[in-house]
């Protein structure tokens, strides 16, 4: 990977923006998502589960989420 020069921080920043990512971008966001799974793995109740909108889809994910943090951190604190 080459070294490059920005002038300003928005310069920088626009840099990590990728307009038409190829294969191997994609690969490795896959490679990221895998690695952040192992390192904080979280199970979701198996099942189909209907919801009227999809706020109530996202407040039912959040609330799991939420209590696997909690759990995680409780965990955390018996150590």
């Amino acid at each position: 990977m080459p070294v490059q020069k920005f002038k300003t921080f928005e310069e920088a920043e626009k840099a990590l923006w990728k307009v038409h990512p190829d294969e191997a971008y994609y690969d490795r966001v896959a490679e990221l998502w895998d690695f952040a799974n192992k390192l904080n793995p979280i199970s979701y109740p198996k099942g189909i589960f209907k919801f009227r909108t999809i706020e109530e889809a996202n407040k039912h994910r959040e609330e799991l989420e939420l209590a696997h943090i909690k759990k995680r951190e409780s965990e955390k604190k018996q150590l």
